[in-house]
């Protein structure tokens, strides 16, 4: 099934479908330096993907595998099979993709598996190969991304305990 990726998406801190505006869910301490802002941002990112990665629907792996994560790019196209020979994600290769990104970017984060849309959305039909489906939407991306504001003010709470500064809050 090519055609558009399931992901997250996040640009000036909204998270996939019309969440609200970054800015608007952290509070005044993050707002006042752009470094909390970048900050706070990446993390909640990095959190973001991490809940959708630890609740993909199947453990085998492939799925999981097929996540990209690219700043400032169009997503990719879901065509990738298993026989591609990916190697296995890793929390490592997510905090490089993003390490520099800045807020205001936008991250995107997606399974290319061929698969992934016909899990998340769910899909009724005969496929382009013939076989028929009934399968129900999994929806575990957009679960993730309904969880962006609570993700937010967690990844401030943990900037807060983290900064050096503290002790002026």
């Amino acid at each position: 099934m090519a055609g558009p990726t399931t992901g997250i998406f996040t640009r000036s801190g909204r998270a996939s479908q019309g969440q609200a505006r970054f800015a608007s869910d952290v509070d005044e301490w993050v707002l006042q330096t752009k470094k909390r802002m970048t900050a706070v941002f990446r993390l909640s990112t990095q959190k973001m993907i991490t809940i959708a990665q630890t609740t993909v629907p199947y453990q085998d792996g492939f799925l999981r595998a097929s996540m990209v994560v690219l700043v400032n790019q169009s997503p990719p196209p879901a065509t990738r099979r298993e026989e591609d020979g990916m190697g296995p994600y890793t929390q490592a290769y997510m905090q490089v993709a993003i390490a520099n990104a800045a807020a205001g970017d936008r991250i995107l984060a997606a399974y290319t598996m061929e698969y992934a849309r016909r899990l998340e959305y769910g899909f009724v039909g005969t496929d382009s190969m013939g076989r028929s489906y009934n399968q129900p939407p999994v929806g575990w991306v957009r679960r993730a991304a309904a969880q962006w504001k609570a993700v937010v003010a967690e990844s401030v709470a943990e900037a807060k305990a983290r900064s050096p500064s503290k002790a002026q809050l």
